[in-house]
C-alpha cells in the first residue's frame, strides 16, 4: 500500500516564480559584469573577486529555475521517484564551478601579496560602481524575500539568503579599497583572500547539500514521524522508519502495528489513515509506504528494541 500526494500547486505561482527568478538573474548578471569589468581595468582582486562571487549568485538563479522545469515534472517509468534529484546534480556541478572561482581570486590574490603584481589604481568611478551594485543588491535581497514569503516560495527565500550574503562581502572590498586609497595597497589583496574563503565556504555549503540528497540522508527525524504515526487511533506500534530525497520533496516507509485480532480490511484502513496523516503533517513529503504488522510478542519486541535504541 502507499499514498502519493497530489501536485496542487498553482501554475500561476509556479510562472511568478519563474519570472521573479529570470528577473532576479538579470541583475545578478549586470552587477557581476560591473565589478568584473571594472575590477581587471583598475588591477583590483578585491573587486574582481567581488565580481567572482556575484556571479555565482546567479547561479542560484539557474538552480532555481532548473529545478522548477526538471524537479516539477511527474514521475515515470524510469523515474519511479521522480526527477528531484535534477536539481542536487546542479547544485554538485555548482559547488565544484565555486571552487575553481575561489581558487583563481586566491591565486590572483597571493600574486599580489607576493609583489608580482601591481597595485590596483583605484578611483572614484570604482567607488561608485561598488556603492551602485552595493544598493542593487540591499534592493533584491529584501525584495526576494518579500515576495518570497508572499508566495511560500523556498527558493526565493534561500536565493535571497544567498544575494544578502554578497552585500557583506561588497561592504569589505569597499573598506579595501578605501585603504589602498589611504596608502594601504596590501588591503586590496587581503580582502580578495578573504572573499576567496568565502566562496569556498559557499561551496562547501553547496557540497554539503549536494550529499545530504545524494547519500539519501534521513530528511525528517524518526521520532517526529513515529509521534504522528502514533497519534493515529488503532496503531500500537511504530518502527523501521525511513526517509529519503531532497528537502523539498521526501519519500518516507515504516512499519506500523495493530491488533492481530482486527480484519485485514481494518488494518489497511488504518494504515491509509497514517500515510494520509503522515503527509499531511510534513509538507515536504510527497509520498508514504506503510508496511502493516500483528501487535504480537515478536513485534513488541522489536518494537521495543528500535525506539531503545533510537532507530524507530
Amino acid at each position: 500500500m502507499g499514498y502519493t500526494k497530489q501536485n496542487t500547486q498553482d501554475a500561476a505561482r509556479l510562472a511568478e516564480v519563474r519570472r521573479v527568478l529570470w528577473i532576479i538573474l538579470g541583475l545578478n548578471l549586470l552587477v557581476a559584469t560591473a565589478k568584473l569589468a571594472y575590477g581587471l581595468i583598475i588591477g583590483s582582486a578585491a573587486m574582481t573577486a567581488d565580481g567572482f562571487h556575484s556571479m555565482f549568485d546567479g547561479t542560484s538563479n539557474v538552480v532555481g529555475l532548473v529545478g522548477i522545469a526538471l524537479a516539477s515534472r511527474p514521475a515515470d517509468r524510469d523515474h519511479p521517484y521522480g526527477h528531484a534529484k535534477y536539481e542536487t546534480y546542479a547544485s554538485a556541478a555548482i559547488g565544484a564551478m565555486l571552487l575553481l572561482a575561489a581558487w583563481e581570486v586566491g591565486s590572483s590574490a597571493w600574486d599580489k601579496l607576493t609583489g608580482q603584481m601591481a597595485p590596483p589604481r583605484v578611483d572614484a568611478t570604482a567607488f561608485v560602481i561598488m556603492f551602485v551594485t552595493l544598493a542593487a543588491n540591499i534592493t533584491i535581497t529584501l525584495w526576494e524575500r518579500r515576495v518570497g514569503k508572499r508566495l511560500g516560495s523556498e527558493i526565493l527565500i534561500a536565493d535571497a539568503s544567498h544575494t544578502g550574503s554578497d552585500v557583506l562581502v561588497s561592504i569589505g572590498v569597499i573598506i579595501g579599497l578605501a585603504a589602498v586609497r589611504l596608502g594601504v595597497p596590501i588591503a586590496d589583496p587581503i580582502i580578495a583572500l578573504l572573499v576567496a574563503v568565502a566562496i569556498a565556504r559557499t561551496a562547501w555549503s553547496v557540497a554539503k547539500q549536494a550529499d545530504e540528497s545524494l547519500s539519501d540522508r534521513a530528511r525528517i527525524p524518526s521520532g517526529d514521524v513515529r509521534a504522528a504515526a502514533m497519534e493515529v487511533e488503532g496503531v500500537l506500534g511504530c518502527h523501521s522508519i525511513r526517509t529519503r530525497g531532497v528537502s523539498s520533496v521526501v519519500h518516507v516507509d515504516m512499519h506500523i502495528q495493530v491488533d492481530p485480532q482486527i480484519t485485514v480490511e481494518a488494518g489497511h484502513a488504518v494504515a491509509e489513515a497514517v500515510e494520509r496523516d503522515v503527509a499531511a503533517r510534513f509538507p515536504q513529503v510527497v509520498d508514504v509506504i506503510v508496511h502493516l504488522e500483528p501487535f504480537d510478542e515478536y513485534q513488541q519486541q522489536k518494537t521495543a528494541g528500535q525506539v531503545d535504541g533510537g532507530l524507530v
